[in-house]
């Protein structure tokens, strides 16, 4: 069974690397029919391509090949305005010429109901006499509000509903059957649940306090962790890149903020603005530094989270972007299998970040709600 298991897991990654081959070579095909030229293979671009936000999910092929679903753009600009951002992608293409830089850069003119708005580095602006103009490298444009429904937005909506199925259906199971051996779904997630209420929030959260946060720990542990195996599916076509986001992670860290502030008992406060056996003289000096330290906390979980994640993603297009650095597919025999480790480990980083996370929270929820010790 567990030989299987692995079997079926070096499958799935190898399909994955060749979902990313093929994609990057139908790119670089198309580049090079349009242009009727060969250019250079660009690793940073395509790397921040493949990490970043868009408003389009792209599923597979390059250009004039590719196959994407566009995704609603809504923008307020003197009224809501809602559209298609098939009115971008399959509007004017148009470069700009970048001094910092010494090239020229790309954009889309929106044509139809978008018309008046471009997409560059896929911020919508408004266009000045129908061009962009930058400045050290930057648009001058007017930036509208972009309250689009991207594709990261439409993974997280993704990852929410497929987190409620597979709870709601755990939650069901034992509503009808009660506290007996579980079965199927519940069978796996059980000792995941007894985990985070043991060994993350009973070990590091007062016993008589504990169980108010417990169902917090978990909606956080399991929104990470899940989101981080989606996360998984940018190598193959149609995937985002969620908990790569750093609005994501910062929201995550918001909200671990504001339950520790306001879970935060007497004890806690004096800690901080009358810290014991301090001499008065100096509390104008630790109280800053404390406030401080409230901040960096959750500053420090949303790095983490942030950096972990893209990073992997990252050395794993840069890994395969070998074979097209080298024009040479014999590179594959050292990328690939390179690549493959990587992915194999993304696996256990998913899920060890969602337990540092989860478990991180834990501590600064239990300093909040420590009593006095005598």
């Amino acid at each position: 069974m567990i030989a299987s298991s692995k079997f079926k897991l070096l499958i799935f990654t190898l399909l994955s690397l060749f979902a990313v081959n093929s994609s990057f070579a139908n790119d670089h095909a198309g580049e090079a029919t349009k242009h009727e030229e060969e250019k250079e293979f660009n690793v940073g671009e395509m790397i921040m391509h493949h990490i970043k936000d868009a408003h389009e999910w792209h599923l597979w092929g390059g250009h004039d090949n590719s196959v994407s679903i566009y995704l609603p753009v809504i923008i307020f600009d003197e009224g809501m305005k809602t559209f298609s951002s098939s009115h971008f992608y399959h509007g004017e293409h148009k470069k700009v010429f970048d001094e910092s830089k010494n090239e020229e850069v790309s954009y889309f003119a929106g044509i139809g109901p978008a018309e008046g708005y471009a997409l560059f580095h896929e911020k919508i602006y408004k266009l000045d006499e129908g061009q962009i103009h930058l400045e050290e490298g930057h648009p001058h444009n007017v930036k509208v509000s972009d309250f689009s429904i991207t594709k990261n937005v439409m993974s997280l909506f993704f990852g929410a509903i497929l987190i409620l199925m597979i709870m709601g259906s755990v939650a069901k199971f034992y509503k009808k059957n009660g506290a007996v051996a579980p079965k199927g779904v519940a069978k796996f997630l059980e000792p995941i649940v007894l985990m985070v209420r043991d060994d993350i929030a009973k070990a590091n959260i007062d016993k008589h306090k504990y169980h108010k946060y417990v169902p917090y720990l978990l909606t956080i542990f399991f929104f990470i962790w899940f989101n981080n195996l989606l996360g998984l599916i940018p190598f193959l076509p149609g995937g985002a890149n969620l908990t790569g986001n750093i609005s994501v992670t910062l929201f995550l860290a918001v909200c671990t903020l504001l339950v520790t502030v306001f879970s935060g008992n007497k004890n806690y406060w004096s800690h901080i603005f009358a810290t014991p056996g301090v001499p008065l003289a100096l509390l104008p000096i630790m109280i800053p530094i404390e406030v401080v330290g409230i901040l960096t906390k959750p500053f420090a979980l949303m790095i983490r989270l942030f950096a972990n994640i893209t990073a992997g993603h990252i050395i794993i297009l840069a890994l395969i972007s070998i074979i097209f650095i080298n024009k040479n597919v014999a590179w594959g025999g050292l990328s690939v299998p390179m690549a493959l480790f990587i992915s194999v480990l993304e696996l256990l980083v998913a899920f060890l970040q969602a337990f540092l996370f989860a478990l991180l929270s834990a501590l600064f929820i239990g300093a909040a709600v420590e009593e006095a010790h005598h």
